[in-house]
C-alpha cells in the first residue's frame, strides 16, 4: 500500500507538479526579463535627458563667454572713459526696462483725477500784486511743458491726442505767464 502510494505521488508529481513548477518558472523569466527592459528603458531615458541638459548647459556656456567678450571689449573700448561702458549696458537694457514699466501699469483703471490745492499762496505775478495758488503754478507748469512734449511726440513719430492742442510748424511758444506790455505791441 505504501508503495502504491508513492507510486500516485510521483504520477501526480509528473502530471500536475511538473507543469506547474515549469508555468513558475516561465513566469519568474518574463518577470526578469520585464524588469530587465524597463531598467534599460528607463537607462535609455536617463542618457537622453542627461545628453540634453549637457547640450543646454553647453549652449548657456557659450553664451556667457561671447557675453563675457562683448563686455571685455566694450570695457577696453571706454578705457579712456569708464563710466561710458555702464551707461552704454544700460541703454542696451532700457527697452526691456520700459516694456516691464508699461505692463506694471497697463491694467491700471483711472477713473478720475483730483489736483489737491495747499490753500497757501504761491508765486508772486510779475508787476502785478497778486498771488497765484500752487494748482495755478501746476496748470501753468503743464502749458509750458506741452510744445516740448509735442516736439518729442513729433521726434518718435507719434501723434498726440487733440485734447493736449496743436503747435503750428511756424508757430513760436512764449513761455506761460503774465504778458508785459513790450509783447503787445
Amino acid at each position: 500500500m505504501i508503495a502504491e502510494r508513492e507510486q500516485e505521488l510521483a504520477r501526480l508529481a509528473k502530471t500536475e507538479l511538473a507543469p506547474q513548477e515549469i508555468e513558475k518558472k516561465r513566469i519568474e523569466i518574463a518577470a526578469e526579463a520585464e524588469a530587465e527592459r524597463n531598467r534599460r528603458v528607463a537607462r535609455g531615458e536617463a542618457d537622453a535627458i542627461l545628453a540634453k541638459y549637457m547640450a543646454e548647459a553647453e549652449g548657456v556656456q557659450k553664451v556667457l563667454e561671447a557675453k563675457a567678450e562683448g563686455y571685455r571689449q566694450l570695457v577696453q573700448a571706454c578705457a579712456e572713459n569708464p563710466q561710458v561702458a555702464p551707461t552704454l549696458l544700460l541703454i542696451e537694457q532700457l527697452p526691456q526696462l520700459v516694456a516691464e514699466q508699461v505692463k506694471a501699469v497697463q491694467n491700471l483703471k483711472i477713473d478720475k483725477i483730483t489736483v489737491w490745492d495747499s490753500g497757501r499762496a504761491g508765486s508772486q505775478i510779475e508787476g502785478k500784486g497778486g498771488t497765484r495758488g500752487t494748482t495755478a503754478d501746476f496748470l501753468s507748469g503743464l502749458i509750458g511743458s506741452l510744445p516740448p512734449v509735442h516736439e518729442l511726440a513729433k521726434q518718435a513719430g507719434i501723434e498726440l491726442p487733440g485734447a493736449l492742442g496743436k503747435v503750428s510748424e511756424n508757430e513760436t511758444v512764449r513761455p506761460a505767464g503774465p504778458v508785459s506790455p513790450s509783447e503787445d505791441a
